[in-house]
């Protein structure tokens, strides 16, 4: 919010230097993020009065002024504005002015006329965004044509930014800055005054508050004969211009103008154009309005919100708290209007704003709280304004209260206070410092004090708030720094733990990088990865394409994939480690676990391009599924991983496997991503994906020590015939886990799988596996005859478990 320095001053002037007053509100917890003059450098530009304006003889949209600058002559300026006119106070730029953009100004020929200066728009000057004609200015008084216009508007005069944290809604006025000034410096403050205006005419308009949930209170009156063409009052727009607002029109610019001082967002409709009396109401479907912005927007229920509207006995006129209708807003033919300020609860103003995709100064205010004690003042203060500037009779005015929130007495303790914010306080700090804040204090006993929260301050509702209050007037900056003392235990991490910053560098050693993604990803993209119950819906995404938490690490890689390609990458390995959010009917709450809701951590991996970088010691190959199974199983080298043939939805279909623990079972998957889904993304080749879940992996087998045999190893090879429906993984493990358990074959130290054949001397659809046996005791040689018997053993069991056979 734009807080012009000057004008704060007016309500409260303490005595402190502009970067002190920054600091000052800074610490208080309203932020000056930067501090600037209303206008931004600029030179040689100075009041000017356009004498004369004639046409120029060679272009017809040029007109040559006589300008009087302050000189003995008159100055001739060419000019192309549409409200160049005689009589005109204006800017006038001399011949060597710089103005902000660094455009320099010289004396040049125009289509044969020579023009000895330029007349400046308020946009060409930095001062506002209005650029349809040269700025049009009310000098003050004295000023005399010549006058510097940087001293004459007081351009240099300070803004500041102020940051105002959705909490402090009643700081977003330049009265509500200034309040907060009042109480964190101990200066006196002057609130606005006001006396109630005659009432001339005994004129009302109707009012209905059909939903008492939208809107709590109601204040309006009618004014009639209004001048709507007359002119701001000069320091008005000033003081508008200053805080960033482009001067409108009389009764627009008074209507902002409260909004900035006050904090109150109000809204003046044409009378005459108002069809029976106002209801306030819920808008419904199939109703649509015209906006002030000259949108046109649909008024029906959308993302479960329901937008309020003011409307007459004909159609929708405004948008409740948010903005007003085309249909009945003023212009400079109006004669007749109706002032309203009201209370809209801020629940119902809440997000309805960027429904549509915009938002307002009005909004911005009523979904944060405001002051609903003083609606029907500033209705009369506003009155003032508009009966002082535009004349009018003013009729009496009408108040329709239906339901306010309750203010219920917060409490704060004394030794909370102290306990929280680690400063020794006393009963008497805090009740001076709420005091100063305006808050009236009530002494309950010796360690408790009440306050009763006022209407504008919806931030108080729970004690924390008010020791919050306390601390900022208090000083943020006057809170000693003292480091913190906490007992500082080295515990040893557990040896049968893997920390997953261990898995994360086997990754990169294996040259796969890390990316880390949103949880949010698109409904339709999810499907196509997912399996199982739908995804869990983002009630408010951040964007549209984020709409569901995600169910699989996978699609957003396969995204990154897909940026990477279209930027010329050739080879890609990315892994990441995340939550996915699972739906889970019936299941229970735990720590840190929804009920029906599973949020289990994965681990995803993607390969894509050459098996390696192109280089002269090894031919190119595209990587395939067996290389990413081998960097998952290195990567997962202390808990072997066993495979099993499987579909999943979003993998190649034959080119697919479950990825599992024995001890555990499936822990997830491992394959090539689905024809469709590449194509879909334009990546050509086989984009090789794995994903599993993390716990089972975070657990490792703690070593133990075991005698190492000083006698030599019998190593026996074994080749034997099954079908080819035999799964070579499943058979090994089951040899390993036989070796295990059968007595005769305990001497059975290690065992691989080191061939496959197929081919001549097999039926078709067989195949030979080879394993190799290493036996070894620890206390003899082994014999030939246990050698034998260990191995009759295993062919026994091959035999009657698969089907096998030795081959011959």
């Amino acid at each position: 919010m734009r807080v012009p320095e000057r004008w704060l001053r007016t309500y409260c002037d303490p005595d402190v230097e502009s970067a002190a007053l920054e600091q000052v509100l800074t610490m208080g917890g309203l932020e000056v993020e930067s501090a600037a003059p209303v206008a931004p450098p600029f030179d040689h530009v100075v009041l000017a009065r356009i004498d004369s304006v004639t046409a120029h003889p060679d272009a017809d949209r040029l007109s040559v002024c006589q300008v009087d600058c302050g000189e003995a002559t008159l100055r001739t300026v060419v000019c192309g504005a549409p409200n160049a006119r005689a009589g005109l106070w204006s800017a006038c730029a001399l011949p060597g002015a710089r103005l902000p953009g660094g455009l320099e100004i010289r004396e040049s020929a125009m289509r044969g006329v020579t023009s000895q200066g330029m007349l400046c728009s308020a946009r060409e000057l930095g001062i506002t965004d209005d650029h349809a004609g040269i700025a049009e200015i009310d000098p003050p008084p004295g000023a005399r044509a010549g006058s510097d216009l940087r001293q004459v508007l007081a351009l240099d005069e300070r803004v500041l930014e102020v940051k105002i944290t959705p909490n402090l809604a009643h700081c977003m006025s330049v009265e509500g800055v200034a309040r907060e000034l009042a109480a964190l410096t101990a200066a006196p403050w002057r609130p606005t005054s006001w006396k109630p205006v005659p009432v001339t005419i005994d004129d009302r308009l109707p009012v209905r508050i059909e939903a008492d949930d939208l809107c709590g209170r109601f204040s309006g009156r009618v004014i009639r004969g209004v001048d709507a063409r007359a002119r701001t009052p000069a320091w008005i727009r000033a003081r508008l211009e200053a805080a960033g607002q482009r001067s409108i029109s009389a009764l627009v610019d008074l209507s902002n103008y409260v909004m900035l001082e006050l904090g109150r967002p109000t809204h003046i409709f044409d009378l005459d154009r108002i069809q029976g009396g106002l209801t306030v109401r819920w808008g419904r479907e199939g109703e649509s309005i015209e906006l002030l912005n000259g949108q046109t927007v649909a008024l029906g229920p959308r993302d479960s919100l329901t937008v309020g509207v003011i409307a007459d006995d004909h159609a929708v006129e405004s948008l409740a708290g948010i903005m007003g209708g085309e249909a009945t807003a003023v212009t400079l033919e109006t004669r007749n209007i109706y002032v309203e300020a009201a209370f809209w609860w801020p629940a119902a103003i809440a997000g309805r704003a960027r429904l549509f995709n915009f938002s307002t100064d009005a909004a911005q205010r009523f979904e944060r709280g405001a002051d609903f004690s003083t609606t029907a003042d500033h209705v009369e203060y506003l009155s003032g304004l508009i009966l002082e500037t535009c004349g009018g009779r003013a009729g009496p005015i009408g108040d329709e209260v239906r339901r306010l929130p309750r203010r219920d007495p917060v409490r704060l303790r004394i030794s909370r206070a102290r306990k929280v914010s680690g400063i020794a306080l006393t009963a008497d700090d805090c009740v001076a410092a709420l005091e100063r804040l305006e808050l009236d204090p009530r002494r309950v006993d010796e360690d408790t004090i009440e306050v009763s929260p006022p209407a504008r301050r919806f931030d108080l509702a729970i004690e924390e708030d008010l020791i919050e209050e306390v601390v900022r007037i208090h000083g943020f900056d006057r809170i000693a720094i003292r480091p913190p003392l906490a007992p500082a235990r080295m515990s040893a991490a557990p040896e049968g733990r893997v920390d997953p910053l261990e898995l994360k560098r086997r990754w990169v050693e294996r040259d796969y990088q890390e990316v880390i993604q949103y949880s949010f990803i698109d409904e339709a993209e999810d499907s196509d990865y997912g399996i199982g119950e739908p995804a869990l819906r983002v009630l408010n995404p951040i964007a549209s394409d984020l709409g569901v938490m995600r169910r699989s690490l996978w699609p957003r890689l396969v995204a990154t994939l897909v940026q990477n390609v279209n930027r010329k990458a050739d080879r890609v390995r990315l892994f990441e480690i995340g939550r996915a959010y699972l739906r889970v009917s019936g299941a229970p709450e735990a720590d840190r676990e929804l009920a029906g809701v599973r949020q289990p951590m994965r681990m995803a991996a993607l390969a894509w391009g050459p098996a390696w970088e192109e280089q002269w010691g090894n031919p190119r190959r595209m990587a395939d599924f067996f290389d990413l199974k081998g960097d998952l199983g290195a990567v997962c080298r202390h808990r072997p991983l066993a495979f099993e043939a499987a579909s999943h939805p979003a993998l190649h279909p034959g080119r697919s496997a479950r990825v599992l623990l024995p001890s555990i079972g499936p822990i997830g998957w491992i394959g090539v991503l689905h024809p469709r889904l590449a194509a879909r993304g334009g990546i050509d080749g086989e984009v090789l994906l794995s994903e599993v879940e993390l716990d089972g992996l975070l657990v490792r087998d703690v070593a133990a020590p075991s005698r190492v045999s000083r006698f030599p190893p019998a190593i026996r090879d074994l080749a034997v015939v099954v079908t080819d429906a035999v799964e070579a993984g499943s058979m090994l493990d089951a040899v390993r886990e036989f070796c295990s358990q059968e007595p005769s074959t305990d001497t059975v130290r290690h065992v691989t799988l080191f061939d496959e054949y197929r081919g001549k001397g097999l039926e078709n659809k067989e195949k030979s596996l080879a394993f190799r046996f290493w036996m070894q005791d620890t206390e003899r040689t082994l014999a030939d005859a246990d050698v034998e018997a260990a191995v009759k053993s295993i062919v026994e069991f091959l035999a009657a478990q698969f089907g096998a056979r030795l081959r011959s």
